[in-house]
C-alpha cells in the first residue's frame, strides 16, 4: 500500500497543496513551524479520520477558513482508492471512499493502516495511562472493527453514567434505575474490549523483543504486562463493589477506562531504572512493533509516518532505524527533517527511491528525486 498523490484545501497552515510521493521514501525538510509535521497530520487524518495532535478539528482548519479538504489517492492491493475528507468544525465531517460518503467513520479505519511515530512518543513511557491506552486503542482498532465498534459504545455509555453520577451529586437524587441501565449497558462492551486487549499483547510481546534487540546492541530483556481490574472482576462485580464510591466521587472509578500497561526492562519497571537510551529504543521498538503486527494481521505494510526523529535520536539509532526501513519489508516512509542535506547524506548509501520536498511558510518550494 502507498499513498500516490495528496492535496490539502485550508489544513492548517496550507491554502492549498498538491503532492505527488515516492512509494517508498518521502522527505519533508524546512525550518521548524513551516508545515512539514501537518502534511504528516494530513496523511494520518486521511487514515484515522481525526488529526494525530489530539486536538479539535476546530483548531485543524486554517485561520479565519470555515472548512477543510483532504484528498488522497491511495494504492491498495493492486486498486487505487481516493480518500477524501470535507470537514467543517462543528457542523459536518464526511469521510468518502471513491466518492462515496461513510455512513459511520469508524467503518473507514483500518482501511489504510499507518503508524506515526514523533517526538512525544516517550510519553508511553513516562506519562499517565491515558497514553498507553491510546496506544492500545489506535492499534487494535486498526485490526478489529468489532473491538472499536464495543470501545465507540463503551465511551458513550461512560459518558452518560458519569453525567448521571456529576448531576446526581449536584442535585442530591440519585437516580438508581437510570445508573442500573447504564451498569447493564456497560458489561459487554467491556467484556469484548477486555477479551481483545488480553489477547493483543501476548500476540505483541515478540515483536517488541525482536524490534528492542534489532535497535539496541545492549542485551535488556524488555516485557509488558497487561494491568486491568477485570483480572480480578468483571465489570458488573466492580460496578456493584464500587456503587457507594461513584455516588461520592461523581464518576465511574473502576474499569476498562483504567487500563494500564507495564513496561519492564531487565525485570524492573521501565520508568525508573531505563537510561534515556534505554528509554527511547524501548519506545522506538514499541512503535515498530506496532507497525509489524499491523503489517502481519492486515497483510499490507501499513504506511509509516517519522516526525523529527533526528532531533530525538542520537546519530546511531537515526541511522540503524533508516537500515531497518530500507532494508527489511518496511513499505512507504514519510520523515520529517530540519537540515535538509542530513537524510540524504545517510540515504544515498542506500538503493532505494526517495523524494525530497522543501517546505517553507506552509507550501512546497522545491521537490526533487534524490
Amino acid at each position: 500500500m502507498h499513498l500516490e498523490t495528496l492535496k490539502l484545501t485550508n489544513f492548517r497552515n496550507y491554502a492549498f497543496q498538491e503532492l505527488t510521493f515516492s512509494d517508498r521514501l518521502n522527505c519533508f525538510v524546512g525550518k521548524n513551524g513551516m508545515g512539514k509535521t501537518n502534511l504528516l497530520d494530513a496523511i494520518y487524518y486521511l487514515c484515522m479520520c481525526k488529526s494525530n495532535l489530539g486536538i479539535n478539528d476546530i483548531n485543524v482548519v486554517r485561520f479565519e477558513e470555515s472548512f477543510f479538504r483532504l484528498e488522497g489517492l491511495f494504492e491498495l492491493s493492486g486498486k487505487f482508492e481516493k480518500i477524501v475528507a470535507k470537514v467543517m468544525p462543528r457542523k459536518k465531517k464526511d469521510i468518502e471512499r471513491n466518492d462515496k460518503p461513510y455512513k459511520k467513520l469508524s467503518e473507514h479505519i483500518g482501511l489504510l493502516p499507518v503508524v506515526i511515530i514523533v517526538p512525544d512518543d516517550t510519553l508511553l513511557a513516562t506519562g499517565g495511562s491515558e497514553e498507553r491506552r491510546r496506544f492500545l486503542d489506535n492499534t487494535i482498532s486498526q485490526l478489529d472493527s468489532t473491538y472499536l465498534d464495543a470501545l465507540i459504545a463503551y465511551n458513550k455509555v461512560l459518558k452518560q453514567r458519569n453525567a448521571a453520577l456529576k448531576e446526581a451529586g449536584k442535585t442530591g437524587y440519585f437516580n438508581h434505575v437510570l445508573i442500573s441501565t447504564y451498569n447493564e449497558q456497560l458489561l459487554e462492551p467491556s467484556a469484548i474490549i477486555y477479551k481483545k486487549r488480553s489477547q493483543f499483547i501476548e500476540q505483541f510481546i515478540p515483536f517488541l523483543e525482536d524490534y528492542y534487540k534489532s535497535i539496541c546492541t545492549d542485551k535488556e530483556v524488555v516485557n509488558i504486562f497487561y494491568d486491568s481490574a477485570l483480572h480480578e472482576g468483571d465489570m458488573e462485580t466492580w460496578l456493584v463493589q464500587n456503587a457507594e464510591k461513584d455516588r461520592i466521587m461523581q464518576r465511574t472509578t473502576a474499569g476498562i477506562h483504567r487500563d494500564d500497561l507495564a513496561f519492564q526492562i531487565n525485570g524492573h519497571p521501565l520508568k525508573r531504572f531505563a537510561s534515556q537510551g534505554q528509554l527511547k529504543s524501548f519506545v522506538l521498538a514499541l512503535k515498530l512493533a506496532q507497525y509489524e503486527l499491523l503489517y502481519k494481521e492486515k497483510g499490507q505494510e501499513p504506511i509509516l509516518l517519522l516526525d523529527d526523529i533526528f532531533d530525538k535520536l542520537d546519530n546511531s539509532r537515526v541511522e540503524r532505524l533508516l537500515e531497518l526501513l530500507i532494508d527489511q519489508h518496511f513499505g512507504q516512509v514519510f520523515i520529517t527533517d530540519t537540515h535538509e542535506s542530513r537524510i540524504a547524506s545517510i540515504v544515498e548509501r542506500f538503493n532505494t527511491d526517495f523524494k525530497k520536498f522543501v517546505i517553507k511558510d506552509g507550501e512546497v518550494v522545491h521537490s526533487e528525486n534524490v
